[in-house]
């Protein structure tokens, strides 16, 4: 009888293990294959990396046809956002409102200084004025106020009461009326009186004590000759009087004849 051979057939098991050692293979091959095509991708871009532009070099672009566009208006938003460094900056305007407040107080001051200088300037020519001319007045009214004729009274102390004012010229005609002239009518009393001239060292007759625009105080030498039956022949005084002259609407007239 012949020898036969006898050995196991494949069975199932040993067919997963010829087909997983396929599967293996390709993907080990596979495998290579990729990693041959990474290295030839590695070659081709290694030149391009060295033709790339280094930076810091200087790139010319052209303006297009159309022109560059304008960059927008600024929106009110930013204007708001940038309100605050504004106002920080603005210190000088700070500075310039107490500059400008000086300025104004010192141009105040200035105007007020300068009127204040035309009122004495003004003030000064109406005192001046008024020198001279309450003293023209009481040098005229002195002689009329201060005489009397006892034939002629109420014409006399009428022409006297057109020099006076104010409550002076109430009070004169008060008293020439229940006391001068009784008394001049009883005693043929007759006064004449006149503004001395002045001495021998050029003193004057009459002079202004203290003068303002509207008031005038003058000081005259007053000589007044008397005559009477209670005196033998004339009696002559000399007598210093201070007369108070006021502005009136008619002129200067006297507010007050004080003897001294």
């Amino acid at each position: 009888m012949p020898k036969t051979t006898t050995g196991r057939a494949p069975g199932p098991g040993t067919r997963r293990t010829m087909t997983a050692a396929a599967r293996a293979a390709a993907k080990r091959a596979e495998r290579g294959h990729r990693e041959e095509g990474a290295a030839t991708a590695g070659d081709e871009e290694s030149p391009r990396r060295a033709e790339r532009p280094r930076a810091g070099r200087t790139v010319l672009v052209e303006a297009p046809k159309d022109g560059w566009d304008d960059p927008p208006e600024p929106s009110p938003e930013s204007f708001e956002e940038d309100g605050p460094q504004e106002r920080s900056e603005p210190g000088r305007g700070g500075r310039r409102r107490p500059l400008t407040l000086v300025l104004a107080v010192l141009l105040v001051v200035g105007l007020v200084a300068l009127a204040a200088l035309g009122w004495q300037y003004r003030d000064g020519r109406l005192t001046e004025t008024a020198r001279t001319e309450a003293l023209a007045a009481a040098r005229k009214a002195a002689p009329i106020v201060l005489s009397y004729d006892y034939r002629r009274l109420d014409k006399d102390f009428s022409t006297a009461r057109a020099h006076l004012t104010g409550d002076f010229r109430d009070e004169y005609g008060k008293t020439t009326k229940t006391v001068v002239a009784p008394t001049a009518r009883k005693y043929h009393g007759v006064v004449k009186a006149t503004v001395a001239a002045p001495g021998s060292g050029d003193a004057p007759a009459a002079s202004v004590v203290s003068a303002s625009p509207d008031k005038v105080v003058v000081l005259l030498f007053v000589n007044q000759v008397t005559e009477s039956t209670q005196v033998s022949g004339s009696r002559v005084d000399q007598n210093r009087v201070r007369m108070t002259m006021d502005r009136t609407g008619d002129g200067w007239k006297v507010s007050a004849v004080d003897a001294l």
